[in-house]
């Protein structure tokens, strides 16, 4: 049996726009629904005015942004004294955009990508989410967890 990726994508994705304020994200993935595998989404798939795929928003970008900047460059975050400072890193996160946050670096594949190689794609670049785009649109989003469940609980 062969498999595609029009075969186990999700069409019921979350989106949302590139200006919005990250805590509009931030809300969006405290609040995401369940998806039908029991897994919860954990990211939001960003969009332009044209409704274009631009970006994906994550807990983890998130979280990548509430550090300081600063530990970008070899200083080893255990040895500095956090006390009292993390209120301040929330409200910085907060107060970014969407479009500031971001991932915008977007590996997509076509609704006839076979199961195999996105599995491939996905174990070697450490990815847990595919968009899926046909003609320059977005029609839906593969999760590693979708694909594991798919396969695995049968």
């Amino acid at each position: 049996m062969q498999l595609f990726a029009k075969d186990i994508m999700i069409k019921n994705y979350d989106t949302i726009h590139m200006d919005e304020p990250a805590e509009k994200a931030i809300h969006r993935i405290l609040t995401a629904k369940v998806r039908p595998t029991g897994h919860k989404t954990v990211s939001l798939m960003v969009i332009d005015d044209a409704h274009r795929l631009v970006g994906t928003i994550s807990m983890f970008y998130i979280l990548y942004h509430l550090r300081p900047s600063f530990l970008n460059y070899g200083i080893d975050g255990d040895t500095l004294s956090w006390q009292g400072e993390l209120d301040q890193f929330i409200n910085s996160v907060k107060e970014k955009t969407v479009s500031q946050i971001m991932n915008a670096n977007i590996l997509s594949i076509p609704p006839d990508e076979p199961l195999m190689a996105i599995v491939d794609r996905m174990v070697k670049d450490r990815i847990r989410r595919m968009p899926v785009v046909d003609n320059g649109k977005l029609v839906g989003v593969v999760y590693l967890s979708d694909i594991f469940y798919h396969l695995f609980n049968r």
